[in-house]
């Protein structure tokens, strides 16, 4: 952002941060939010790469094409055990694994502000950290 705008609106009131600023997650919440991103993008890519369909993926899963979809958009209802035992059915190594985790890394944004945002409520936090209530 150009730094005359950004003063502009930090003048008027504006804050700046990232998403786990936001959803004022913990730094372990953002970290695990951050590694299953990095699952979901390693299995979309990988699915890619191997030319299957969500259909073609979901039968070798035993599951449905829609859970496949809802796994590559991140879906909290999708657990990490679920991605990692998709990543293996698609092929992936160990050592494929590991790679996908180790790219997952939390982004250094600037704060204006540490204190947490209020209007963001805990029951979407939670949600969106995968801590949601049934």
């Amino acid at each position: 952002m150009d730094p005359a705008k950004r003063a502009r609106l930090e003048k008027e009131g504006w804050q700046f941060g990232d998403a786990a600023d936001f959803l004022d997650l913990t730094p372990e919440e953002a970290a695990f939010v951050e590694l299953k991103l990095a699952l979901v993008e390693q299995l979309k890519q990988l699915r890619i790469r191997t030319g299957w369909t969500q259909i073609q993926l979901a039968v070798k899963i035993g599951s449905s094409q829609s859970r496949v979809a809802k796994m590559e958009a991140g879906d909290p209802s999708v657990s990490v055990d679920l991605l990692i035992r998709t990543l293996l059915a698609l092929g992936a190594s160990r050592e494929d694994l590991g790679s996908a985790i180790g790219r997952a890394s939390l982004s250094t944004g600037q704060y204006l502000s540490s204190e947490p945002m209020p209007h963001v409520r805990s029951d979407t936090r939670h949600r969106l950290a995968g801590k949601h209530k049934t």
